[in-house]
């Protein structure tokens, strides 16, 4: 029996020969933001440790606050209002779009219109499975309602939207994620862009534990430092930077690859009972291929697992988790279009490691548990 997984990490030639040169010199985290800027297509790159840091140093940048409201939606990685809470402000949850499982613009909206005050730092943006929200109209209310966004880009890291890339765009920042999938360890990092040189300057200042100094020169001593503000320590550092160096020369191939498996599953499961496609309304890089199940979808999983093919559930929204359920008293039908996409939503397996006789696997497994439920 075939063992398919949910995800993949592919390690070739270019890993390695990164990992060399950066053990002989110590100059890959600032190639690899180098690197970054220009596949993006924005002037200012800032490497960090994680997702979450770059995040997290998004929130610092941004002079986030202690009862500022942050505005993000109810279907995303607990990381987005983690790092909210992380300042002692507030993050305000949006329902969802179920057919792109992206924020609900017009929730959003309704929700901006009705909390017009100063403590409304802003968003943080989630382009969810690889498929961007529609960034003209988020950035016209953001506009016009005055509040910074930021763009998680976790999933989207080489999508485009209007043919620009997402981080390119007039956000005030984007982060990203080398490791979307957060199941391996094998590699880690995050990258913070934007097209604001005060932004950059501060965070790249403050992922270096606020340190300035000196350099060895006439009259001055090296390893005099002075601290400036209250800093993190966020750096890559060289060998994680030369690992997703390699991962990121090879992106646009990868997404070419899940594009290709993706136009087989919209091909072959199209007529699949019991089985809902994901809808397309922006480029698609399908970093995540979420189909739903409407009849019992927990045993329609383990069936799966059962015939060697694992999956997974994005996302458990965060007002079902046990701190913001008790935090802010939220109930489960709060949100009833996520609640709604939660009972359903399975994430199938699609990535490079999969050929297309694991990919007809997939399929002939599908068609198989879905006709056998009647």
């Amino acid at each position: 029996m075939k063992r398919i997984g949910l995800n993949y990490v592919a390690v070739g030639e270019g890993e390695r020969e990164e990992i060399e040169e950066a053990l002989g010199k110590r100059e890959k985290e600032r190639e690899l933001e180098d690197h970054f800027r220009n596949y993006i297509g924005v002037p200012f790159a800032v490497a960090t440790s994680n997702e979450t840091a770059a995040l997290h140093l998004a929130m610092t940048a941004i002079d986030l606050k202690r009862g500022d409201k942050i505005l993000c939606s109810v279907n995303t990685f607990p990381n987005v209002p983690e790092v909210v809470r992380h300042f002692d402000a507030e993050p305000i949850f949006v329902d969802i779009d179920p057919e792109d499982y992206n924020i609900d613009l017009d929730e959003l909206e309704r929700i901006l219109a009705k909390n017009r005050n100063k403590k409304l730092k802003g968003a943080i943006i989630s382009h969810i499975a690889g498929q961007p929200t529609n960034l003209d109209r988020l950035y016209e209310m953001a506009e016009h309602y005055n509040i910074i966004v930021v763009e998680d880009g976790n999933d989207a890291l080489g999508a485009t939207y209007r043919g620009k890339k997402i981080g390119s765009l007039k956000g005030a920042i984007t982060t990203f994620s080398f490791n979307p999938h957060k199941t391996s360890s094998l590699n880690n990092g995050g990258m913070l862009v934007t097209s604001s040189e005060d932004l950059e300057e501060r965070a790249r200042l403050l992922r270096a534990n606020a340190m300035i100094t000196n350099e060895w020169g006439e009259g001055e001593l090296g390893y005099i430092y002075d601290v400036v503000d209250i800093g993190l320590e966020y750096d890559m550092g060289d060998l994680n930077a030369a690992f997703n160096l390699a991962q990121l020369k090879r992106n646009d191939a990868a997404i070419e690859r899940r594009r290709e498996i993706a136009s087989i599953y919209y091909r072959e499961l199209a007529d699949v009972p019991h089985v809902e496609l994901p809808t397309q309304r922006e480029d698609h890089i399908f970093t995540k291929f979420i189909i739903k199940i409407d009849k019992n979808r927990d045993s329609f999983a383990k069936e799966l697992y059962r015939r060697g093919i694992e999956s997974g559930l994005h996302y458990i929204p965060l007002h079902l988790l046990s701190y913001y359920k008790q935090k802010y008293g939220l109930r489960v039908n709060d949100f009833p279009k996520a609640l709604r996409n939660y009972q359903q939503v399975l994430s199938i397996p699609i990535h490079t490691g999969m050929d297309d006789e694991d990919v007809s696997y997939v399929v002939e497994q599908i068609r198989e548990v879905a006709q056998s439920r009647g």
